[in-house]
Parts: C-alpha cells; structure tokens; sequence
C-alpha cells in the first residue's frame, strides 16, 4: 500500500459517515440554520457542512494523536491484505456518500429505487470490510511466529 495513513485516515471518516449519516447532515443543517440559512432535511448544504465539520473532528484526532488505530507493521502478515480491504470499503462508503448528492436529480422512481438499495448495501458491506481490513492491520502489528524446520 503506498499511503496506508491516508486510506486509514479516509476508513475513520466514511465509518463514521455511514454509520451515522442522518446526524452528520442533521448537524451541518443545524450549524446552517445557526448561520441563518434557511435549510431543508436531507439537503446536499447541510450533508456537505457535517462532512466538512466530521473531516476536521477526524483530522483533529489524527493530528493529536499522531495517528489513527490501528498501526500494523508494514512487513507483519496480513498488513497488505487488510489494507486492500480497507481500500475497497473506503470505495463502497464514497459511492454511497456521493450518491446522496445525486439521488434528487434521479427521476425514475424504479432507478432510484435499486440505486438506493444498492448503495445502502454497501453501506452494510463496508462496515464489514472495514472490521476485517482492521483486524489484519492489527495481527500485522503482533509479534509472527517462527517458523520451525
């Protein structure tokens, strides 16, 4: 893996995303809405200025800390694996934040329909490839057994 701090810094932020998407827009609204802008639910200004406001909280943590769990070793077994799971959760959780931007402009109601059950799906996908990828991360970090002849 050639940036492994940034695919773990992008697996916080869309973890969180997904995880908690309604209260991450919900909290943009409401900034929006303290600014005096006028605001809907489910509007793309509110879902952009909780994403912006989840990015800086996850990048405050990650500068604090110098970091984000896990940290394997990149020739520990099962590092490179887990960041590729890493990697293809990261890319189901942005397929499903960026289709929110693009499901108002969508008009058949039977597109829709499957292209919001398809993304969700990768919501529930990716928190699992997000669990595995950290996991293999993690056992890279422990001490290997040697091998015996």
């Amino acid at each position: 893996m050639k940036y492994p701090r940034v695919n773990v810094f992008a697996a916080w932020f869309f973890m969180v995303q997904t995880v908690a998407m309604g209260w991450v827009a919900a909290t943009g609204r409401m900034v929006l809405e303290l600014l005096g802008m006028t605001t809907f639910e489910g509007d793309i200004p509110g879902r952009i200025v909780g994403a912006l406001l989840l990015f800086a909280a996850v990048y405050a943590v990650w500068y604090f800390r110098n970091g984000l769990p896990p940290e394997g070793k990149a020739e520990g077994s099962g590092y490179g694996f887990g960041h590729r799971l890493i990697l293809v959760g990261n890319l189901m959780a942005a397929s499903l934040f960026v289709f929110h931007f693009f499901a108002t402009s969508i008009d058949d109601y039977n597109t829709h329909l499957v292209l919001n059950k398809f993304t969700t799906a990768f919501g529930y996908l990716c928190m699992g490839f997000f669990a595995v990828g950290f996991s293999f991360i993690y056992q890279s970090s422990l001490p290997q057994e040697e091998k015996k002849s």
